[in-house]
């Protein structure tokens, strides 16, 4: 890479999906100097993989109130309503945004906006660009901050934030008596070496934590970096037991998972059984539209009840142009030997969205002073127990302006200091036998989250990850401190921390809330209340 990394910044953003690139837009604009570092390529993210798009009122026949009740119903009473509706209300000031900066949304043949329907809404009110509109937002996005001069480092993986804290127990002198960040240590995968990069403010985009799980929709990034990040400077995480299974991913027997978006029933295709009959009414009022953690779990029984591998979508009997309003999930189907036309297309649920993560307000901050989290890697108290369709971009665009703002007016009113921050120390390079140890690590890891922390839990199975989760955690962090670092390493270490804290919320919810289902506890508690998790001290 020829750009160079510079020893500060005003802000450095963890992440490159839409909460992170609209974050550092409208904070560049303001003058400041921002980077944004991402371990992969700069348009690897859960954003360029969202298919359904954008949930927002744009039309006469919606209104706030509908979409706030839609989303409190899917939330199962453990929404914020105050934050939801602040979130939302916000929603087509953000739409009239990306409009600005170039996402062209679908229409309609007499110009107006196409509106799609998904699951738990009661209106159409979905923006969206066929079934690529994270791509295309992610696209927008690009192409802005490149104007903004932002800079943007790939392959860089973040390991772990410096804190004012941390560095006074090294016996480095730090201004003032409270906690605060202080910068980040990155390994720089292309030159394999770690840097230190200091910045007064640090927002955590970095998504959210689907590849614990053996299957799910998300890319490889998604590996909970930011929770991982956060817990080991001894922040609380929230709900993280609320891991919403997306229920119509394409079934493969090579176990690869391609995402059928919900607005494919939105535009009235029904899920059928082995039998080819429709089942969903007899689980819900509102049948193939019910909310996702309901749809998940009627299919988990019926496959169990039938000893099937999957369910199906009735594409054949679509009205409409399949390939036309789904040109992207027809072309994958076809690659994988489905014909979504002529055929029904095989699904089953996979680990798609995690509703839970760093507790933030509304203007994205955390309990440590200049840390900030936008995106999934947030918990902002929209989500509740269970997210509504397409409610997350919307979330990501909203926080972020409102996060920036934030942001900014710290930046203006801050104290400059300087402070030596220590440099990174790494282990030993470790034998070549360890490097299987790792990877069989990971294997189990995967596995014991699908087998025992999946759409339906118990007690028991829950203990058993748990006792597992442990003894990994225990292999992977000797390994950690006695090795050379590198991407595989960093990533095990921050899915083995989120694995258990996960395991550790759903054992703190005694109940059957949303995404959290547990047969020793099947009905709902008298008082809905958040989870929150603290760091275990090893």
């Amino acid at each position: 890479m020829s750009k160079r990394v510079k020893a500060e910044y005003d802000l450095v953003i963890v992440g490159s999906g839409i909460a992170g690139l609209s974050f550092a837009l409208k904070v560049a604009e303001a003058g400041y100097r921002v980077a944004i570092f991402t371990k992969k390529d700069k348009a690897e993210s859960n954003t360029n993989y969202a298919q359904g798009g954008i949930a927002a009122v744009t039309s006469a026949k919606d209104d706030l109130d509908k979409h706030v009740e839609d989303t409190l119903e899917a939330g199962d009473g453990l929404c914020d309503p105050e934050i939801v509706r602040e979130i939302l209300r916000d929603g087509p000031a953000r739409i009239q945004d990306l409009a600005e900066m170039g996402v062209s949304f679908s229409s309609l043949n007499d110009g107006r906006i196409s509106l799609g329907k998904e699951g738990g809404h009661s209106k159409r009110r979905v923006l969206h660009v066929k079934d690529v509109t994270g791509k295309a937002i992610e696209d927008a996005l690009l192409a802005n901050i490149a104007k903004q001069g932002v800079t943007l480092f790939e392959h860089y993986f973040a390991i772990d934030l410096i804190t004012a804290k941390k560095v006074r127990k090294l016996g480095v002198k730090v201004e003032g008596n409270g906690d605060r960040i202080l910068g980040i240590y990155f390994f720089d995968a292309n030159r394999d070496r770690v840097i230190t990069v200091s910045a007064p403010v640090v927002l955590l985009a970095t998504g959210g934590a689907g590849q614990t799980y053996l299957y799910t929709t998300n890319p490889s990034i998604a590996t909970g970096d930011g929770v991982a990040m956060a817990s080991r400077i001894g922040l609380s995480a929230m709900n993280l037991e609320f891991m919403q299974f997306h229920p119509t991913t394409l079934h493969s027997n090579n176990g690869d998972r391609f995402l059928i978006t919900e607005a494919v029933r939105g535009e009235g295709v029904k899920l059928i059984d082995s039998r080819g009959k429709p089942f969903l009414k007899k689980y819900h009022p509102l049948a193939d539209l019910a909310p996702r953690d309901v749809v998940a779990r009627a299919i988990d029984r019926e496959m169990k009840k039938s000893g099937s591998a999957f369910v199906r979508l009735d594409t054949p009997n679509m009205k409409g142009d399949f390939p036309d309003r789904f040109p992207n999930i027809y072309e994958n189907c076809l690659k994988r030997g489905v014909d979504a036309v002529n055929q029904p297309i095989p699904v089953v649920p996979a680990a798609h969205y995690s509703c839970g993560g760093i507790p933030t307000e509304l203007d994205c901050s955390t309990k440590l002073k200049g840390l900030y989290a936008c995106g999934e890697v947030a918990c902002t108290g929209l989500h509740g127990a269970n997210r509504l369709a397409s409610n997350s971009l919307l979330e990501a665009v909203v926080m972020a302006h409102r996060g920036a703002e934030a942001v900014c007016a710290f930046l203006a009113s801050r104290k400059k200091t300087k402070v030596s921050l220590p440099q990174w120390v790494d282990g030993d390079v470790p034998a070549s036998d360890e490097r299987v140890v790792l990877s069989h690590n990971l294997d189990e890891l995967k596995r014991t989250m699908w087998d025992y922390v999946g759409i339906v839990r118990s007690t028991k199975r829950l203990e058993r990850a748990r006792s597992r989760l442990r003894n990994l955690e225990r292999e992977i962090n000797e390994y950690y401190w006695n090795a050379k670092v590198d991407l595989s390493l960093l990533e095990v270490r921050n899915l083995v921390c989120v694995a258990e804290l996960i395991v550790r919320s759903a054992l703190k919810r005694q109940e059957s809330r949303g995404l959290h289902y547990t047969l020793d506890y099947p009905d709902l508690a008298e008082e809905a209340v958040n989870t929150l998790v603290v760091p275990l001290r090893r």
